[in-house]
């Protein structure tokens, strides 16, 4: 994998695990030492990350993820409020509040008003290091990927070109990107353009 960009009319949208709501599937990524990483579609369950925006259109409880931890961050409504089985209650709120909880946990939703379109980054810890960042796009961005670490880009506004990659489309407002060098090479990549970005950092642990 290099760098691909991911239209975002080429999500695959599909029910959560436990059927309350709806998901776009931006990516699942798997991770090997020495060998980088390599986006596929036919993992199934066995990803090492996972990329979606999720739909809440009601009121509903989470699906349980065992041995995932995850991070969501709001992209567009006016938030949900989440209440875990401990009794702690979490507000998300515009403009993109966000949480990071386990996976185990299946917290109950409630919509502030009306529907919700999420981001949900999720993770199997013990595999893999995940750090997500949110940044305005203001001219050029560099980033570097080398043996074990990749980026993943998610445009929530705006408009983004990958310079000197003319046989890269342009990314707009919805779309994402996958950015990583395998193997053992070090690459430097330049996003230039306006607007703001979900930025993923994935690293494999190292290696004795």
């Amino acid at each position: 994998m290099k760098v691909v960009v991911l239209p975002a009319n080429h999500y695959r949208r599909e029910r959560w695990r436990n059927g309350a709501g709806w998901t776009r599937e931006i990516v699942r990524l798997c991770g090997a030492a020495g060998h980088g990483w390599a986006a596929d579609d036919d993992i199934g369950d066995d990803w090492d990350v996972r990329l979606s925006i999720a739909e809440i259109d009601r009121d509903c409880a989470f699906s349980a993820f065992p041995g995932i931890e995850r991070e969501l961050v709001l992209l567009r409504g006016d938030g949900i409020e989440l209440t875990f089985a401990d009794g702690r209650v979490v507000l998300v709120d515009p403009p993109h509040g966000r949480i990071r909880f386990d996976g185990a946990d299946a917290p109950r939703c409630r919509l502030s008003y009306g529907p919700t379109h999420d981001f949900n980054l999720m993770w199997r810890p013990q595999r893999v290091e995940a750090q997500l960042l949110h940044r305005p796009l203001v001219g050029a961005m560099v980033f570097f990927a080398g043996a074990g670490v990749a980026w993943a880009v998610h445009l929530i506004s705006g408009r983004a070109q990958f310079k000197d990659r003319p046989d890269l489309a342009p990314l707009q407002a919805g779309d994402s990107a996958l950015i990583g060098a395998g193997d053992a090479q070090r690459m430097r990549v330049i996003l230039d353009g306006g607007g703001e970005l979900l930025l993923v950092r994935l690293a494999l642990p190292a290696q004795d």
